[in-house]
């Protein structure tokens, strides 16, 4: 399987593309401080799934899954701060949490795959 046909990679970069595409538009202040934190945390997502991926050895892939997953958290408090700072529409808002909720249960699976799918090729 190639990395760009796991689900939760696909829209962990559909995400970092929205998030983008409105962090774009702020001023140089909004962009400076929460816009980049924002855009960091939400890129690395997938980067980190990208890393692990590309590990050879699947306790360092899981463990990149980890890093993943605590910058999908940093990603929610980062749009949850742009939010109460009246920065992003709350219907966009609303979108990125339901987004990320789904983001995190794939990521759960995936991470919860990954020992099993080296037993199963183990045992081939």
């Amino acid at each position: 399987m190639k990395l760009e046909e796991l689900q939760v990679y696909q829209l962990s970069m559909k995400l970092g593309e929205e998030v983008w595409n409105i962090v774009i538009k702020w001023d140089f202040f909004a962009k400076d401080t929460i816009g980049k934190q924002v855009v960091r945390s939400v890129d690395s997502i997938a980067a980190n799934l990208s890393e692990g991926f590309g590990r050879y050895h699947y306790n360092e892939e899981k463990h990149f899954g980890y890093y993943s997953r605590g910058s999908l958290f940093e990603s929610k408090t980062w749009l949850t701060k742009a939010f109460n700072r009246k920065l992003i529409l709350e219907s966009d808002f609303n979108t990125f949490m339901k987004d990320i909720d789904v983001i995190g249960i794939k990521l759960n699976n995936y991470i919860k795959s990954i020992g099993t799918k080296k037993a199963s090729e183990d045992g081939k």
